[in-house]
Formats: C-alpha cells, structure tokens, sequence
C-alpha cells in the first residue's frame, strides 16, 4: 500500500532543517517524523473539538428555535457557552457500572468505538495535503471500518448486563447491517467514476462535475445510507424521547454518557466529510483556499441533517429495515449498473 501525506511531509522537513544541525541526521529524522505526526493530531483534534462543541451547540438552537423555545441562552453569549457548562456537569458526577456488567469490557467498548473514528479520520482528507495516511485504497479502509461500528455497539449493550440496553444493542445492529450493502454498492459505483479508492484522486476526479451531480441516485442512497449508520433521525432507534431510554446507553452514568455524545457528533462530522468528499467535489471550489470550500460543504451537510432531526418522525423498526432491504439495496444496484454503462463502457 502506498501512503503519502503533503502536510506531514512539509512538517517533517521543516523539523528535519531545525534539528539536523544540532542531533545529527538519525535522531533528527525520528524527532522530525514524531513531531510531525504530534502536530498533524493537534490540529485534527482542535477540529474534532471545534465541530463538536459548535455543532452540539448549533443544533439545540436551531431545534430551539423550530420548536419555538429559547434553549441555550444564559450561560454566555447567545448560550455559546451552555455546552461548557454540561460537560463540567456530566464529567462531575460519578462514574458508575451496573453491577451485572462486564466491567473491563463494557469500560472499553465506548473509548474503543471513538478510537475508531479517530483513526477513520486520519485516512479522510480535509484538503488535497491535510491528510494524516493517504492510503491507495483508502475509500475501502473507511467502509471497513466502518462495518465495525454494529459489533462494538452490540458490545456495549450486551456487556452492561442491562436487558433493555442489549435489545436497543441488537435494534441497532440489525438496521446498521441492512444498510451495508446499499453502501459498499454506492461506494463502488463512485471508485467506478474515479477509477480509484483514493480519496483524494476522487475529489480530484470530480474538477469537471461533481458526482452527486453525475449520479443523484448514488447521492441520495448514500446520505440515507449515512443517516442510518450515524443513527440519526428518521433511523434514531437508539433513542426514543416518548420512551425515555437511551437504547445501548440506557445503563450508563454520567461522563459515560457525555463521551457517547462527543462520539455522535464526531461520527456526524465523519460522515458529513464523507458525503461532501464522495459527492460534492471535496476541497474544489473558486477563488477562495481549499480548506473554506471543505468546511462550507461540512456545515451545510451538517445542517441538513439537524433540519432533517427537527422535521422527520421516527421510523419504526419493520420500516427502517424494509427500506433498506426493498429500496435502497435495489437503487445501489440500479446505481452501479447506471454508472457503467453510462460513464464507464
């Protein structure tokens, strides 16, 4: 596998010029290597922080506003700084395990369920140098990481010891599945149009026109497809307001409850950068510096998406699966077929 990154490689350099004067040309490589690595993790976690607090922000005043309530007001200008104030609340309060858990695992599953999205983030670029690992098959690493997501979710139900979090645990497992191969389909239809798995060789493929434009269906199955996996409304099944549960974190306490909150906002920001990769041209655009372009699509992905949340009722098991078995499985396919006969024979 061939893996290259501009911004690590300009960082490395950089460091390399500092330190080989001074520590010779050995350990001048090795420091230069880590502290690029060091710098491209700060500024990636400074945008996953950044994301998540405006966003989870952005969302409760936006849902506020629709249904006609204040939300975050008082703490800070506009309630900027509401979503400060919970996670010094959630973080506060004590940690506890269900006594019928399974202690070491079910402390595990959910840092483990974030790792994984940190590390999918290291293969997804933000512009064509800002890349942590610019693998050749990097689309294909994504989608297997992501086929993870069922099995450590059905984990972290199933080891608290709770009954009610298993079957949410299963519920979500069992539509997550449904909407795997709709989405494996889609994503090679796209490698078809690009004639690549790298990620930054689709962006660059789509200079001309972008492929939501090429193949709508692809797009449209896909956000759907993204909405399902990232559980969020019409496909919240986890949660339920009228139920008063939290599906697989029924059982949980407080700081585990507030890192599965950043986890949802993260996995949004994941799949908002997949969406806007595969389908709106990435980092390309007029004028103005690749990494604009790159933000704007995110935040109006992301918008949609809360508009989506304030405006969409909940689907009810059955439903959610027959639209993944019986619509969107045969459209992926319909798809693909499209995509080569008219773009690639």
């Amino acid at each position: 596998m061939y893996i290259d990154s501009g911004f690590i490689s300009q960082v490395f350099a950089y460091s390399y010029a500092l330190l080989k004067p001074s520590v010779g040309a050995f350990y001048a490589e090795a420091l230069s290597l880590l502290s690029a690595f060091i710098v491209f993790a700060v500024l990636l976690g400074i945008l996953i922080v950044g994301f998540v607090y405006l966003f989870g922000w952005g969302e409760r005043k936006f849902m506020a506003r629709v249904h006609s309530r204040h939300g975050p007001t008082y703490v800070g200008k506009f309630g900027i700084l509401q979503n400060m104030a919970d996670v010094i609340k959630l973080l506060s309060k004590e940690n506890i395990t269900p006594d019928n858990a399974d202690k070491p695992l079910y402390g595990l599953v959910l840092p483990l369920l974030y790792a994984m999205f940190v590390v999918m983030l290291a293969f997804i670029p933000i512009t064509g140098t800002f890349v942590g690992i610019n693998a050749t098959l990097g689309l294909l690493v994504v989608f297997l990481l992501l086929s993870f997501s069922p099995l450590i979710m059905f984990l972290a139900g199933w080891t608290s010891g709770n009954k009610f979090a298993s079957i949410s645990a299963q519920r979500s497992v069992i539509t997550m599945v449904s909407y795997e191969l709709p989405m494996l389909f889609v994503v090679v239809a796209v490698a078809m149009l690009a004639h690549s798995y790298n990620l930054i060789s689709i962006v660059n493929a789509q200079s001309g026109m972008w492929f939501g434009i090429l193949m709508p269906i692809g797009l449209v199955v896909f956000f759907t497809v993204m909405l399902a996996e990232l559980e969020r409304p019409p496909f919240d099944l986890r949660e339920a307001d009228n139920e008063l549960i939290a599906g697989w974190l029924t059982d949980v306490s407080a700081p585990y409850y507030g890192l599965a909150l950043f986890l949802d906002y993260t996995r949004m920001f994941v799949g908002s950068l997949l969406i806007s990769l595969l389908f709106l041209g990435g980092w390309l655009g007029p004028v103005l510096p690749a990494a604009f372009w790159m933000i704007l699509k995110v935040v109006l992905v992301t918008i949609f998406i809360i508009v989506l949340r304030t405006s969409m009722l909940r689907m009810r098991l059955d439903r959610v699966i027959r639209t993944g078995w019986l619509y969107l499985l045969p459209l992926s396919l319909l798809n693909v077929l499209i995509t080569f006969v008219v773009f690639v024979k």
